[in-house]
């Protein structure tokens, strides 16, 4: 696998795969417009760009996909490196190809959440399974690539439901702030039963 330094020497318009994995930042736990926004913009832009590929999403952490002429993936990959939405961006697969895997794709948002699937989706995605839960940031090249080979088989992409993914988004910041105060709220949630019983206890023998 090469590095972004090592491509340098390619052709501008030499084709160019990129897969990185990224964790959710604090600023895009807070953000439950996020996914929207980045399909969004991630789909005009790239093809703008003539940039192909895939964005997939799942347990706080993303993996991308972009394919492209090395002038437009430098640039891309400039923006990616600049999203204060997400940290932690580390490249899996940088190498020179021939023909894109996804070209056809232009760039598809794949959410890896099971409840946020459709039955379609689900018996569609049934050969994923070996790659949930999602954690692509510890994935050796081979892994990504077999990852990669069962999204292509894909005929739609997972459907879901947009109220869904910002209820996901908000969900990952309430676990993001309170994980580490996961013993301070049991306690706190100890004592507030023990209150409750006390005054339901209080309250029975006054009626007694």
């Amino acid at each position: 696998m090469m590095s972004l330094d090592q491509i340098e020497p390619l052709a501008d318009d030499a084709l160019i795969q990129v897969v990185y994995a990224s964790t959710l930042s604090l600023k895009g736990r807070f953000d439950s417009k996020i996914f929207d926004d980045i399909a969004h913009h991630a789909y005009r832009y790239n093809q703008q760009q003539g940039i192909t590929g895939i964005l997939c999403y799942g347990n706080g952490e993303f993996l991308q996909c972009i394919e492209g002429k090395k002038a437009q993936i430098l640039a891309l990959w400039q923006r990616i490196a600049n999203d204060l939405r997400h940290k932690q961006v580390k490249v899996l697969l940088l190498e020179p190809i021939t023909k894109g895997r996804f070209q056809d794709w232009r760039m598809r948002m794949v959410f890896l959440e099971r409840w946020l699937w459709s039955d379609a989706t689900k018996t569609q995605a049934q050969n994923l399974a070996p790659f949930l839960p999602f954690a692509p940031e510890g994935w050796s090249t081979s892994r990504t690539l077999q990852f990669l080979a069962v999204i292509k088989t894909f005929d739609n992409s997972p459907h879901v439901k947009a109220a869904g993914v910002t209820y996901n988004a908000l969900g990952n910041m309430a676990r993001y702030v309170a994980a580490p105060h996961q013993a301070f709220l049991l306690i706190q949630g100890v004592l507030l039963l023990l209150v409750l019983l006390a005054l339901g206890s209080l309250f029975w023998w006054e009626i007694w």
